[in-house]
């Protein structure tokens, strides 16, 4: 990982963010295919308080994003990270640990009440994220849905990731 760059993402990295996220997740299981399509539906939306690149020489090999959340209990100031992406031969590598550690700190420094995740346990949970059954997101195993607290504020109810998550090709 120490030769990549991490940075914010720019206007010249949408056309390689949606590539990278394209490769990323083809043919991953689970996957509708729309993630590259979420990240444009939050883009037009206004909706990322975090967009970030991971290059290296000059090429995006890795993105994250992190966008608010709702919680049906009122509480506020929480986010949804993902998509995560790595081009394929840069997974492993740490990339993507440092895309999600750089997220985290950003919304953390920014005030957040914490963040929630859908995916694999034992990757996310190096983060601290854990499942939690205080938190809920419907149609899903309660062990892919975990959440990270930052600020003690233990929020109990469904989670409403943003409407561009519902986008079809």
């Amino acid at each position: 990982m120490a030769d990549a760059i991490i940075r914010d993402e720019t206007r010249a990295d949408v056309c390689p963010v949606k590539a990278l996220i394209t490769a990323a997740f083809t043919g991953v299981r689970n996957s509708l295919q729309t993630e590259s399509l979420i990240v444009d539906a939050l883009r037009d939306a206004g909706s990322l308080a975090v967009s970030l690149v991971a290059t290296r020489d000059g090429e995006v090999i890795g993105y994250v994003a992190m966008s608010p959340v709702s919680i049906s209990d009122g509480t506020s100031g929480w986010f949804g990270l993902g998509p995560l992406a790595v081009v394929p031969d840069a997974q492993g590598r740490g990339v993507g640990s440092a895309l999600v550690r750089e997220a985290l700190q950003r919304i953390r420094a920014d005030g957040a009440a914490g963040c929630v995740v859908l995916g694999e346990p034992s990757y996310y949970e190096r983060f601290g994220f854990a499942a939690t059954p205080r938190l809920s997101l419907p149609g899903v195993p309660a062990e892919f849905f975990l959440a990270l607290d930052f600020l003690g504020s233990r929020p109990a109810g469904g989670v409403r990731y943003h409407d561009a998550f519902s986008a079809t090709p």
